[in-house]
């Protein structure tokens, strides 16, 4: 009897580069792709909106692709190692492999699933697939791990050189049995009721080809001036890959490999670009040894910080909403609520109103980033916004405020990015763009809107809210500081 290999698909969506089911091909006559959708497993930060949209199309395009091999997904919905056992016993598969995950619920279950099938006489294999180095491969010199990326950087990029080639995608796959029952990606239920997806759908293309035409896009063009390009949301200087790496319809390697294959191996732009890679790999090592953070602040003396009551929650519909009255802010949470994205510059500013200047917790942020980004990652999404609160890892010796005018101002200089999501605003000055409120009433009355009625005045003073957050530093700041 032919030897059958289940590939048990996961935020891995991809056939290029994965290493789970090379193997599976390499000792196997069958092999049976699955997806099982069991979100309460990741209790309690399963899947939000946004990500159940990328998702959807995300599974879709892998079974187009398997198919388009002579191969479909099997997809399943429910406990994970009930159904595994259940498709072990439906088709006498002998070998169950996946590529793994590293958030804390998920490494604990999945350590518990390959204890239970082992001890079924299946034999599990896991595989790295979407770091560019494990979590544990980088240490200190105390073998502990990193808490400042700069040095752990340093110590990793001596090891990349090791990472390998990027497996190529095969190009047929084994049928799989009729007799293998499957849900159509549709009765998960991952799409909206009520379509307020227009803007993703118009933004992205979920998927492997989505994931490779954006990284050619970006090397043919904006990775040659990323250092600086990068800064400034105007323009196209970004990659936009990180909802494809986060549901790993391209990984990291083959990024790199990319990279490389175009001469741009020694290109300081480009080393900029892994080094971004790099900070990926660092929050999801941070993830993995202090499995606390994505509530708990890394640094202990931040848990006594003197947060804002916001008894109505005002405030925080004011921004997340977008109605703020700060204009670089107010655009980047409407980007984010239209696309799904946001860009990293933005997202420091925003998230540095919120903790700072509204002074109000990280965790609330995060939860919002959380159900409305489609490359929500809660590695990067812990990493982003306790380093945003100050209570991260992160070398600065300094309370760090951004001052929203001045980062309009110095990355938005023409306010081309205000102007595309603040419509309202798109008549005034670029010397006034970003602070309205202390516009000349006369030249608001001619070129822009009536503030308190067509744009919001700001909901916090700057000056006055940064003096109180420097002040709520000092309550938990320990003296030797």
């Amino acid at each position: 009897m032919p030897e059958t290999a289940l590939v048990w698909f996961r935020r891995d969506l991809r056939l290029t580069d994965n290493p789970a089911l090379q193997q599976a091909l390499a000792c196997c006559e069958r092999v049976i792709p699955v997806y099982i959708h069991a979100p309460d497993e990741e209790h309690p930060w399963q899947p939000g909106a946004a990500s159940r949209w990328w998702l959807h199309y995300s599974l879709t395009a892998l079974a187009e692709g398997l198919e388009g091999r002579g191969s479909r997904l099997t997809v399943a919905e429910g406990d994970s190692i009930a159904t595994l056992r259940r498709l072990i016993r439906e088709t006498g598969a002998s070998r169950c492999l996946w590529n793994r995950l590293y958030e804390p619920a998920l490494v604990e279950r999945d350590t518990r699933i390959k204890q239970a099938l082992r001890a079924d006489g299946v034999r599990c294999d896991s595989f790295s697939a979407s770091m560019l180095l494990e979590p544990w491969q980088v240490k200190t010199g105390a073998g502990e791990p990193y808490r400042v990326f700069t040095p752990y950087w340093r110590r990793c990029l001596p090891q990349l050189a090791d990472i390998g080639t990027p497996l190529p995608a095969p190009p047929t796959l084994p049928a799989v049995p009729d007799e293998v029952a499957s849900l159509p990606v549709d009765a998960l239920g991952l799409l909206p009721r009520i379509p307020w997806d227009q803007g993703l759908r118009a933004t992205w293309q979920p998927g492997e080809r989505g994931a490779t035409a954006r990284l050619n896009a970006f090397i043919a063009g904006p990775i040659t001036k990323y250092g600086d390009g990068r800064e400034y949301p105007g323009e196209p200087g970004t990659s936009a890959l990180s909802p494809h790496l986060h549901w790993g319809e391209i990984s990291p390697r083959q990024i790199v490999h990319a990279i490389g294959a175009h001469g741009l191996a020694d290109n300081a732009d480009a080393a900029k670009y892994i080094r971004e890679l790099g900070w990926r790999d660092f929050s999801h090592q941070l993830l993995y040894h202090f499995p606390g953070t994505p509530l708990a602040p890394l640094d202990p003396k931040f848990a006594a910080f003197p947060w804002r009551e916001d008894a109505d929650g005002a405030l925080l519909r004011a921004w997340q909403h977008g109605h703020t009255g700060i204009p670089i802010v107010d655009a980047g949470m409407r980007e984010l609520w239209h696309s799904g994205w946001m860009h990293n510059r933005v997202r420091m500013i925003v998230s540095s109103l919120l903790t700072k200047n509204l002074r109000l917790p990280w965790q609330q942020g995060a939860h919002w980033f959380w159900d409305t980004l489609v490359d929500a990652d809660l590695a990067s999404n812990t990493q982003g916004w306790q380093w945003s609160a100050g209570s991260g890892a992160d070398a600065a010796p300094y309370f760090r405020i951004f001052n929203p005018v001045r980062q309009g101002e110095r990355f938005d200089p023409e306010g081309t990015y205000v102007r595309r999501w603040c419509p309202e605003l798109a008549k005034l000055p670029d010397k006034v763009i970003h602070q309205p409120w202390a516009t000349d009433p006369t030249l608001l009355g001619q070129s822009g809107p009536r503030l308190g009625r067509d744009y919001p005045v700001p909901v916090v003073d700057l000056k006055q809210s940064r003096a109180e957050a420097l002040a709520a530093y000092e309550r938990i700041k320990p003296a030797k500081d």
